[in-house]
């Protein structure tokens, strides 16, 4: 278990109560009379004999209807999964719900208007309980990191109330509690990185219906409460968003059949099925095949277990993604796994006497379903390609928690969320998702270390540019949505992170922990992570002043300056010597502003020399040094420079990704066929500066929540059109544009009402500009510095028009 410190325990109750208050009222509390309910089975004793049949529970519950119904809500959710049905129909749409928390110490429960499922007079509660990552396997990750060790773990247990209000104004509960009944049914094994096995044979028929004669199930046992607070799920749920159909299917050799879906993604599938009685058919996933055809699934085993004793007692020599059907014998079968979710494009079928057919097939392509109202779209296909393959890598490491990757780890780390938030708040509505990510972080941390993951993993190496995720995430929602609700519920907590960096970073310098990972030559941690407790200081500055607290406004930006000169005197005032990655060194430190404006210039050479000398004069930066250079690059030279190298196949790169045929984002720049990750979003950075730079939409950190922002796209040379749009807290942004002949653009432009846009466009003196306003022409006069291209935008649609003078 881990230690918490007093101050820590106090916060994250306070946290805690802070969430549950906005519930319109508490569903689970003491004077509830439901409980947490169990089979009655033991957890193995050795870890070899969690690996053995382990049927999941199926519990039930009639209940009588006599008044007419006027509403009826259920409430549930588990330690682990579960899947609810009334009266045989599924309860809802979530899938692997509750989401993944530290189950000590909160867990969110799920709210179901069920009043179209119940019928009058008999009805039946059905439930399903799957493992999740409350009952992990023993799996020995990298030979040494035991989930069972490193979560709270326990026997799967669920918790449910359904209220139901009748026409007459009365009020029924129907609780879980011993009168429920349970019997094991046909998944006699679940994992979340393994996988199923399904015994159709198993299958009990109209268990969950009404009426079921269940004289021989045994009665509920309670179960034992994980002791996390309830609250209620205010963040999207995972579910179901797409049916993929395969593009192909092929035999490369007797007995093996290969589904091809086209894309990688994450989830499961859904397949009718012909065979004999007792037989059984096998499926096993991967991102890749190898040159014969085959499957090749070595990027997406669970934690690098790919040799016999790698992964305990009981552990497969290989860890990879699997399921299992045995045959009950009738003419059509059809099975779609539960509990567990792959990352796949192709999938191995061995057991099949015949071929399938694509329509008897659908990959089923799930994850926290965010609303996806913003789009990027351009002239250029590669860049499109692009686009789509990183949106894609993007939600498929969404399932509750925002993963590395979605197979091999499905880890939630910090530095990636560091890297890649602006990304995915680019592309997705993330606030409540990242509300959710956050106290996720209060629940993981502790005062004496720094942790890589939330909910907490047991690893703990990467230091604070992971951790700071917890304070950086905030600032996020802070600039993106203006939330100050988040930055003032945990402004107390936030002051003590600060105070527990100091100790174990008295110096300021940070010299322990992971630096930029994946870069293609070193870089010191120093520079990096004390750049991100620079980061964390003048967050702290500003969200001091959003809390009125002049003392600390004052503490943290002398503090900022402080570091500043640290970062200054060690990387810029002094010659670097060794091996460093130079690209990362000047765009950090310019992302940073530790440039002084006077040596601006030199500090830009100094990029684009590191750029030059460049693997094909491409960037061959990391998790963070991406992020920077991207953006430091377009703000201090060109942004036609990095259009150039994005735009392009040439290795290293992301259309070199492409152009091996990637349909999502990989982990390293160099491919990889056996260690790396295929769907990674750490690279996915780039869809950033789509829309930063070339859609040219950007907050303004003096107004947040794009209460006044900036619009100023960029035009590269090779690039003839731009569709962009962005919603925010006011409403849809659009940024439009197109080349119409030689050095003339078309510019549409949507401000949202409530703010005011900031245009900049580069307008020369061989150049007009002209504006509409909703269809109505505007006087240049009226406009203060439209003809230098510099000019403010209140609400309204524009289309302005930059034409060459002949």
């Amino acid at each position: 278990m881990k230690n918490y410190s007093i101050f820590f325990m106090l916060f994250i109750l306070f946290s805690c109560v802070q969430t549950s208050e906005k519930n319109d009222h508490v569903v689970f509390g003491e004077n509830s009379n439901a409980q947490w309910i169990q089979d009655g089975s033991p957890l193995p004793e050795s870890d070899s004999l969690f690996y053995l049949d382990d049927p999941a529970p199926l519990f039930r519950k009639d209940f009588s209807l006599k008044s007419k119904i006027e509403k009826a809500t259920l409430f549930i959710t588990a330690a682990g999964y579960y899947h609810a049905t009334i009266n045989g129909a599924p309860v809802g749409m979530n899938v692997l719900d509750p989401a993944w928390t530290d189950y000590s110490k909160r867990i969110y429960y799920s709210e179901y208007d069920v009043t179209p499922l119940l019928a009058a007079g008999n009805n039946c509660l059905g439930v399903a309980l799957g493992n999740g990552f409350y009952n992990p396997l023993p799996l020995r990750k990298w030979g040494r990191r035991n989930l069972r060790n490193d979560l709270t773990v326990g026997k799967p247990t669920f918790i449910a109330k359904l209220l139901i209000t009748f026409k007459n104004g009365k009020t029924e509960e129907v609780v879980t509690d011993e009168t429920w009944k349970y019997a094991y049914g046909p998944m006699v094994k679940n994992d979340v990185y393994l996988g199923v096995v399904y015994d159709a044979r198993r299958e009990i028929k109209d268990w969950n219906f009404p009426g079921f004669d269940d004289r021989s199930w045994s009665s509920a046992e309670p179960g034992k409460a994980p002791g996390g607070q309830l609250q209620k799920a205010f963040f999207p749920p995972v579910q179901i968003t797409q049916e993929i159909t395969p593009v192909e299917i092929y035999r490369p050799e007797t007995g093996i059949f290969i589904v091809d879906m086209g894309v990688n993604f994450t989830g499961t599938f859904k397949m009718k099925l012909t065979g004999e009685k007792d037989d059984t058919v096998v499926f096993r996933f991967g991102e890749r095949v190898y040159e014969d055809g085959t499957l090749n699934p070595m990027t997406t085993v669970a934690g690098q277990i790919k040799r016999k004793g790698i992964g305990g007692p009981g552990a497969p020599a290989i860890a990879w993604q699997t399921d299992s059907y045995i045959f009950k014998g009738e003419s059509e079968e059809w099975f779609s796994p539960d509990f567990t979710y792959h990352a796949y494009r192709y999938m191995e079928i061995s057991g099949l006497k015949n071929k399938p057919e694509p329509e008897d097939i659908q990959g089923l392509f799930f994850h926290s379903n965010i609303p996806n109202l913003n789009s990027f779209n351009c002239s250029s296909d590669l860049l499109n390609s692009i686009q789509e393959a990183t949106e894609r890598t993007f939600l498929a490491n969404l399932i509750s928690v925002q993963s590395d990757c979605p197979a091999r780890e499905k880890f939630a780390y910090g530095g990636d969320l560091n890297a890649t938030s602006e990304s995915f708040i680019y592309n997705f509505d993330m606030q409540e998702f990242y509300r959710k990510t956050i106290y996720d972080w209060v629940d993981a941390m502790n005062d004496s270390t720094f942790v890589d993951t939330a909910p907490y993993t047991g690893i703990a190496y990467c230091g604070i540019s992971w951790e700071s995720a917890f304070l950086i995430t905030q600032y996020y929602l802070y600039l993106y949505y203006n939330d100050t609700e988040i930055v003032k519920e945990l402004y107390g907590l936030n002051k003590k992170w600060m105070d527990k960096v100091a100790r174990l970073h008295p110096d300021g310098m940070v010299d322990k922990g992971l630096s930029d990972h994946e870069s293609m030559e070193p870089v010191p941690v120093q520079l990096t992570g004390t750049s991100h407790y620079l980061q964390c200081a003048r967050i702290m500055k500003t969200f001091a002043s959003v809390m009125g607290d002049k003392t600390n406004e004052t503490k943290y930006e002398m503090f900022a300056d402080d570091l500043k000169k640290k970062i200054k005197a060690e990387f810029w005032d002094k010659p670097v010597t060794g091996k460093i990655n130079r690209q990362t060194l000047f765009a950090t430190l310019l992302y940073h502003e530790i440039i002084p404006e006077k040596e601006l210039d030199a500090a830009t050479d100094s990029l684009l020399i590191a750029v030059k000398n460049g693997p094909s004069g491409h960037f061959s930066t990391g998790i963070f040094g991406t992020k920077y250079i991207l953006e430091t690059l377009s703000e201090n030279y060109s942004p036609e420079m990095v259009f150039n190298i994005v735009n392009s196949t040439t290795y290293p790169g992301w259309g070199f990704m492409i152009d091996r045929g990637a349909t999502t984002i990989w982990e390293t720049w160099k491919e990889s066929d056996n260690t790396y990750s295929n769907c990674h979003p750490m690279f996915g950075t780039v869809t950033e500066w789509y829309y930063r730079w070339l859609g040219g939409i950007r907050p303004d950190p003096q107004n947040p929540g794009f209460k006044e922002f900036i619009l100023a796209p960029a035009t590269p040379e090779g690039l003839d059109f731009v569709k962009c749009n962005y919603h925010s807290p006011f409403g849809e942004i659009v940024s439009n544009w197109q080349k119409s002949m030689e050095n003339s653009y078309r510019y549409e432009m949507k401000i949202p009402a409530g703010s005011t846009a900031n245009v900049k466009l580069p307008v020369d003196d061989f150049q007009s500009i002209s504006v509409q306003k909703n269809n109505m022409n505007i006087e240049k006069g009226k406009i203060e510095g439209l003809e230098s291209g510099s000019f403010k935008l209140d609400e309204g649609s524009y289309l302005i028009t930059v034409t060459k003078i002949n």
